[in-house]
């Protein structure tokens, strides 16, 4: 079977860079297009937000606000 020409262009650019010493993965991630993903991100956020009380949660929220802030200067 013949390579395509982009196919061994590829093949080329895999071999360097595992001449580098890299290597390929692959890793599955959330589609957060899915239609269930919403409701389950929400679900998993209540079950954090009750493990903690209210003095935590105002402490996390403090440190999220002075890094957004810190991010925009």
């Amino acid at each position: 079977m013949t390579k395509t020409p982009n196919a061994r262009r590829v093949e080329r650019h895999r071999d360097r860079l595992r001449a580098q010493g890299m290597r390929p993965i692959q890793i599955w991630v959330p589609d957060t297009r899915h239609p269930s993903f919403a409701e389950e991100a929400q679900r998993q956020g209540q079950l954090v937000g009750a493990s903690y009380d209210d003095a935590e949660l105002d402490f996390w929220e403090r440190i999220a606000e002075e890094d957004l802030a810190d991010a925009w200067r």
